[in-house]
């Protein structure tokens, strides 16, 4: 092992007899010796021994077994040999430490540095590491995640000991010890009669080398990529016979479903067969049945300079032909990076993993795969859609109608149901599943596998980009279907709906997408520790898996404000939508998985927020939560958090935005952004003016204007283009707004017009107007969140009487001012305790410009460069050199 630092700091004399770093050795002036071998039958060769001995090393430092070089080279240094063991010694002594530990079901594992003796692996022990393994770790995830890394700083620290005259000499107990043989191919046969968990535990521990084999209609299968299974799920799929097995293994659509003797399951993603080729094991049986795809001229041209790639990369072979085998050829692993890298540099859409390669291992077949790719015909299983349709607006719209988890649309545990309806005439739109806990832990579990293990986790950010705004295109492609599952569901004004409800959307997924590539980090100039220096950097990074819970008002524009940006940053997305508004969230989730985002990266979940919004508060799995809805939900989601695992949230809560109106202002756009401000979306508006302070030497004038208008507005079915006021959201809703007008009414304030529903079909409630309304009333303080204008007065000159009584909140959302004195606007404009101040305007939100409230309507922020943080976390790394 090389270390210049702990050559330099200690004055040693550093030999690098072999290895990968040699050259990085030469470079800086070290001795480097290779040598064949050490030993002639059995015996130290003399010449060797000399010029290992002439370096003058003082300490030996050795990786793995040391049983190849002799005793003459072990004992010769001043202060011997350690060496790096990746075990817990005495547990796994041999050269399959790792193999063995996951073999063995170890929930422990770890590395030892001790002191080389003439036994195998038995020598003092100088120290050691140890790591929790995970129950689906690999010899490769536990070696990348720990071994490697903590195993060359524990063995700089290790030197660092015998170097200050620390270093313990710690003999190994008896009790405990094990060796194992090293694993090959011949004794990595499957015993099948044992249980799932030990079935797992030996694929695992013989993933990648030497492979975990069976046989499978008459040839030796390698199985890879086993994961234990939720066994209160039914795999369907088609049965498969092996030999030995207490049951036939299922292929489904997610993998190969295998069996213990006990009855519980495992899963294993990829198959190879005795000639080297690799398959997903979820297409066992679809294997070499496609028909050859016949290639343009084009593809031919293509495939020619492909042609000459793998021969410039098998020089060995004298000619690539249709069944030249790139691995049979001699290519190794850093052969396939390259393959990969050369395929995009002459087709950029043609995105390949290094998967892809390992299971088109020909040239006809990688040839075949390829064109498939760029014809998008790349054998990705048909997304499969129950839809509920309707003939309505002139147009057949298709609505999915169950959840949506890891890439598939699925009915709830039990196959439990409810109705959504129609609040434009009361009746029922369609039945919706409705997520249960344990539909709720799937989802997930398949967001945590994507973003940990799936290609989303791992994608070049400008290609997430494309695929984001590839799903604003399909998005822009339906617009007009989803503005119609919009007003159906929730009652918005369809002309509406198709300009901001869907509108909106789709700019926001298009402006996020062009963030996916400018996240970035900062450098940071720090004191230096000298003599030497330091380099600081933060990086950026995306959370994990995010939950968003999002309310019915805006039921689309509300999921595209937060999944936009949590899907920028990195992350996947578990959201539930509101109970009463789940289908144009369960269309997007449709145009998600076609537009080509990777399985678990976007999962649905209709369902109620004692249930579901619950579980994803309380979840371990979940490490941010976004939440728009009630003040009253927002502590209590807020709470959850927190004593569940402290996850990051951010919230978007209740309002009562006041809109201060000088006497000074443009009367008429006063009055048209006024009833904006408050009748907008029939009132059901988190950032509505709650309440409009106007100066009372033009109140009655303002009001006279208001009840004017209002008279002209035509209430009635969303989806008529004529249409000014559509129906409330839901039933429920309706109640309380007439509830609070009669409260309204019996404190004492003037009621000028409605206050009451509609008398026809749905939830139709009448655009309402109250004045003289005080202080002290329950009106004045608490948010109606429906077409309801609170007016209130103020006297000519207070204007800071005004803003008291304005910010004399204790929510913060939005608020406005019209005047068209300037230095007003912006003396106001300060003042205003609010996340948004809206001046000569109102409701004019921007996909560019942050969105989220004060004070207890909330923190964090949607919209904007400033979303981004909501879904991110900051990673200092520090450099001393």
């Amino acid at each position: 092992m090389y270390n210049l630092e702990l050559q330099q700091q200690y004055l040693w004399k550093p030999v690098l007899i072999s290895g990968q770093l040699s050259t990085e050795a030469e470079k800086d002036g070290v001795p480097v010796f290779k040598f064949p071998r050490w030993r002639v039958k059995g015996q130290a060769i003399p010449e060797v021994v000399a010029q290992y001995k002439a370096t003058g090393a003082e300490l030996n430092v050795l990786p793995f077994c040391s049983q190849f070089i002799p005793m003459e080279v072990i004992d010769h240094p001043k202060h011997g040999s350690i060496i790096y063991h990746p075990s817990l010694l005495p547990r796994h002594r041999g050269a399959s430490a790792i193999n063995w530990t996951l073999i063995h079901g170890d929930k422990k594992g770890g590395f030892t540095v001790f002191w080389a003796d003439d036994g195998l692996d038995t020598g003092p022990i100088l120290l050691q590491r140890e790591c929790n393994v995970e129950p689906n770790d690999t010899v490769n995830t536990i070696y990348k995640r720990f071994l490697f890394p903590e195993g060359v700083k524990g063995t700089v620290d290790a030197v660092r000991l015998i170097a200050e005259g620390k270093a313990p000499r710690i003999t190994q107990p008896q009790e405990g010890a094990t060796y194992e043989c090293i694993q090959k191919k011949d004794n990595s046969k499957i015993d099948w009669n044992q249980s799932a968990e030990a079935i797992h535990n030996w694929i695992r521990g013989n993933d990648k080398v030497p492979g975990a084999w069976a046989e499978v209609d008459g040839q030796k299968v390698t199985f890879y990529g086993s994961t234990l299974v939720d066994n209160g799920t039914a795999a369907n799929g088609q049965p498969l016979e092996i030999p030995g097995a207490s049951k036939p293994g299922i292929v489904t659509k997610a993998g190969l479903v295998l069996f213990g003797n006990d009855g519980k399951t495992l899963m294993v993603k990829n198959l190879q067969f005795e000639d080297g080729k690799m398959i997903a094991a979820a297409q066992y049986f679809k294997a070499g049945s496609s028909a050859a795809v016949e290639l343009n001229e084009e593809e031919k041209t293509f495939a020619e300079q492909m042609r000459a790639v793998w021969q410039s990369i098998l020089t060995n072979v004298s000619q690539i032909d249709d069944s030249t085998d790139f691995f049979k050829s001699g290519a190794a692993s850093m052969d396939v990076v390259r393959l990969v890298e050369e395929v995009k540099l002459r087709a950029s859409s043609c995105q390949l993993q290094n998967e892809d390669v390992y299971m088109n291992t020909t040239f006809q077949d990688f040839i075949q795969m390829c064109v498939r790719k760029l014809r998008g015909e790349d054998d990705e299983e048909e997304l499969v859609v129950d839809y509920v349709e309707k003939n309505v607006n002139n147009m057949t719209i298709k609505m999915p109608h169950q959840l949506f988890i890891n890439g598939e649309f699925v009915d709830a545990e039990g196959g439990k149901t409810y109705k959504t309806i129609n609040p434009t005439d009361g009746t029922a739109i369609c039945d919706v599943s409705l997520a249960q806990i344990s539909d709720v832990n799937k989802a997930v579990a398949a967001a945590k596998e994507a973003f940990e293990e799936g290609e989303w986790g791992k994608m070049n950010p400008r290609d997430r980009g494309r695929l984001i705004y590839k799903l604003a295109d399909l998005m822009e492609q339906h617009q007009e279907e989803l503005a119609t599952i919009e007003s159906i569901d929730s009652g918005a004004v369809y002309t509406l709906a198709l300009k901001t409800h869907v509108g909106m959307s789709i700019q926001t997924f298009r402006y996020f997408a062009g963030w996916c590539d400018k996240i970035q980090g900062s450098t940071i100039p720090i004191n230096q520790a000298r003599p030497n220096r330091n380099l600081t950097f933060t990086k950026k990074e995306p959370i994990g898996v995010c939950a968003i819970v999002i309310p019915w008002n805006y039921p689309l524009m509300m999921l595209a404000w937060k999944t936009a940006a949590c899907l920028a940053a990195g992350n996947t997305v578990v959201l539930k939508p509101a109970q009463v508004t789940p289908l144009t969230a369960l269309k997007f989730a449709e145009l998600a998985a076609r537009a080509g985002l990777p399985k678990g990266v976007v999962n649905i979940l209709p369902g109620s927020g004692a249930l579901v919004g619950q579980r994803l508060s309380d979840h371990p799995d979940v490490r941010k939560l976004g939440f728009t809805g009630s003040t009253e939900i927002g502590k209590h989601i807020m709470k959850s958090c927190a004593v569940s695992n402290v996850k990051k949230v951010s919230l978007e809560l209740g309002g009562k935005s006041p809109l201060i109106i000088f006497s000074d202002c443009d009367m008429d756009k006063a009055v048209r952004m006024g009833m904006s401000s408050v009748f907008f979306n029939k009132g059901e508006n988190c950032i509505a003016a709650g309440r409009l302070f106007v100066e009372d030497s033009i109140h009655d004038q303002f009001v006279k204007k208001v009840v004017e208008e209002i008279k002209k507005m035509k209430i009635g079915d969303p989806l008529d283009r004529s249409t000014d006021h559509g129906p409330q959201n839901h039933k429920a809703h309706l109640d309380k707004l007439v509830e609070y007008c009669q409260t309204g009414v019996k404190e004492g304030a003037t009621l000028i017009c409605g206050g009451k529903q509609v008398q026809r079909p749905g939830f139709f409630f009448e655009p309402t107007v109250f004045t003289d309304v005080q202080d002290h009333m329950h009106i004045a303080i608490e948010e109606s969140f429906g077409p309801v204008m609170i007016i209130s007065k103020f006297k000519s000159g207070e204007v800071d009487d005004v803003l008291r009584r304005a910010n004399a909140t204790e929510y913060g959302l939005a608020s406005g001012v019209f005047t068209r004195d300037i230095s007003k606007a912006l003396y106001v404009s300060e003042r205003l305790n609010a996340g948004t101040v809206f001046v000569n305007t109102y409701n004019k939100t921007d996909v560019a410009s942050p969105f989220g409230g004060f004070k207890q309507s909330g923190f964090g922020k949607d919209l904007g460069q400033e979303a981004l943080n909501e879904y991110l976390k900051t990673k200092a790394v520090t450099i001393e050199y």
